[in-house]
């Protein structure tokens, strides 16, 4: 069963592949991530999974078992079917034990997609166009000509547009590196990245409409940014945990491990603890981290936001005008306060 034959799977392997999806979509319902925007659930409901994930890897104590759709064995093809539909996060391209590309957690792709409040006619740039599963669903609710999906790989990028087009949607899928947007696509309405950030390039607003919606994964969380003009944005981050590769490009280091010098163990132990070292990388040492984490009561994600501003980009608790906030690693300039 070759690739472009995934749409036609026949008899109780199709049948089981509608059961597995309308599973998923209650499964997603169930979780509350289209509270938001329930106009979603049809996408989901529709767009078949499968299709964008023909072969994926699962990790098990022997490293990892690459499940695809052509297994000689059917009961390999029955596993990679019923994975596909799981509300999980795939493996789909690894280099020398290193991932490269996935198929994100569909419960997170429902609730990112949701909260960007997508209206008619919106114009959607996508930052990692992955297996072009998130492209689909957007096309699904947008239409094609509205959608644009980009990737530093040409490979993944030659990928997502094979998958796109057996499940029969056409967006633009552009190969070029997503932190400089696509320029001759803009403006946008909405820009969503599926890979983890470490600042908000400076290219995204410049490429919004006044209003646009910019949400991104940040410091092992979700920031949503409202955008003014071209050289600012502001906004808060949502109160869930979010963990994606990062965003790859010629200008982007590997960011440097976490330190808990002089941290208690609790702290260590603490998501929450870990977001606040990793949003401060830089700015503040750990124990200067832990010290106001404890005094502000082990604040949650939604208390912190981020601020962009001509050229600068900076971090806060609470409020842009607080007493906290810290230039976002790698941010030209400075915040105008500092803890």
């Amino acid at each position: 069963m070759g690739e472009h034959e995934l749409g036609g799977l026949g008899g109780r392997l199709a049948d089981l592949a509608a059961a597995e999806r309308a599973a998923l979509t209650r499964e997603i319902d169930a979780s509350g991530a289209f509270a938001a925007d329930p106009r979603w659930r049809e996408a989901f409901a529709t767009v078949p999974r499968h299709l964008f994930v023909p072969y994926y890897y699962v990790s098990g104590a022997g490293g990892y078992e690459r499940r695809w759709c052509e297994s000689s064995d059917p009961r390999g093809r029955e596993r990679w079917l019923r994975g596909a539909y799981e509300d999980v996060p795939l493996a789909t391209r690894l280099r020398d034990g290193v991932l490269l590309s996935s198929s994100s957690q569909p419960s997170l792709m429902a609730l990112m997609l949701a909260e960007l409040h997508i209206e008619d006619g919106d114009r959607v740039l996508e930052i990692g166009a992955g297996t072009g599963y998130n492209a689909a669903l957007l096309s699904y609710r947008l239409g094609d000509a509205n959608v644009t999906t980009v990737d530093l790989d040409p490979e993944i990028t030659e990928s997502a547009r094979r998958h796109l087009a057996a499940a029969g949607y056409r967006p633009a899928v552009v190969t070029g590196d997503g932190a400089r947007g696509v320029p001759e696509r803009a403006p946008f309405d909405r820009i969503v990245a599926t890979c983890t950030l470490a600042s908000i390039p400076s290219a995204w607003p410049a490429q919004c409409a006044p209003g646009a919606l910019v949400l991104a994964p940040l410091a092992t969380g979700l920031i949503v940014l409202t955008v003014r003009d071209a050289g600012h944005a502001e906004g808060r981050f949502l109160h869930t945990p979010a963990f994606f590769v990062p965003l790859r490009g010629s200008d982007r280091p590997e960011p440097e491990p976490v330190a808990f010098a002089g941290v208690p163990h609790r702290a260590r132990e603490s998501d929450l603890f870990r977001f606040l070292l990793t949003l401060t990388r830089g700015a503040l040492a750990p124990q200067e981290a832990y010290a106001l984490w404890e005094r502000e009561g082990m604040p949650g994600r939604e208390r912190y936001g981020i601020t962009v501003d001509r050229g600068h980009a900076w971090a806060w608790l609470d409020a842009p005008e607080g007493p906290y906030a810290w230039p976002l690693p790698g941010a030209s300039g400075s915040a105008p306060a500092q803890t």
